[in-house]
């Protein structure tokens, strides 16, 4: 069975097709689908990790941010974009090697992701003395060095906190977003 379709009719469809593709290319986000549970547990890391360095203040505050990220990570597809603070300090993101000879100087803070115990002990050790904030994707490095670690889970981003570390850090936190934590306790 064929089918005549007018010159109008096919005009038409061909008006819409060109519609379609133009308000995808004007607003890709319009016809997007929800986020995978992946892309929203990325998302809700990057408001974590924002959250926490807009209460760190440095002995010298940076006009800009430069967050690292170190070793192989989970979360960080959102953070890796770039963004903003909430208050307007832009955060640099950017990659660097565990073994980077200068990511004290070219980092104001540190996300560390998945490292061998030795990459992680040259790390913190390069760290000491520095005012460079931590924060650990798995919460194991919370007893070895980290400032902050990060609990992901399929509902929500919680945080413990190292207290002694963030003594040693030379960075401060606000006192409230250490009550937020599940603190750990020093090491002996």
């Amino acid at each position: 069975m064929n089918v005549a379709v007018s010159p109008t009719e096919r005009s038409l469809s061909w008006r819409r097709t060109l519609l379609v593709a133009v308000l995808c290319l004007l607003a890709p986000g319009a016809f997007a689908q929800a986020p995978s549970p992946a892309d929203s547990r990325a998302q809700a890391v990057t408001q974590v990790v924002l959250g926490i360095l807009s209460y760190a203040r440095w002995p010298v505050e940076p006009a800009q941010l430069r967050l690292c990220i170190v070793g192989p990570t989970q979360y960080t597809d959102d953070l890796v974009k770039g963004t903003t603070q909430a208050t307007g300090r832009p955060v640099v993101v950017q990659r660097l090697l565990a073994g980077h000879p200068d990511i004290v100087s070219a980092c104001d803070a540190v996300y560390i992701g998945k490292l061998t115990g030795d990459e992680r002990s040259r790390l913190f050790a390069s760290l000491i003395g520095h005012p460079v904030l931590s924060i650990s994707e798995g919460g194991d490095q919370c007893t070895v060095g980290s400032l902050f670690c990060l609990r992901v889970g399929d509902e929500q981003v919680s945080f413990e906190v190292n207290l002694d570390s963030v003594a040693r850090s030379g960075v401060r936190i606000h006192p409230s977003v250490l009550q937020l934590s599940r603190r750990r306790a020093p090491e002996s």
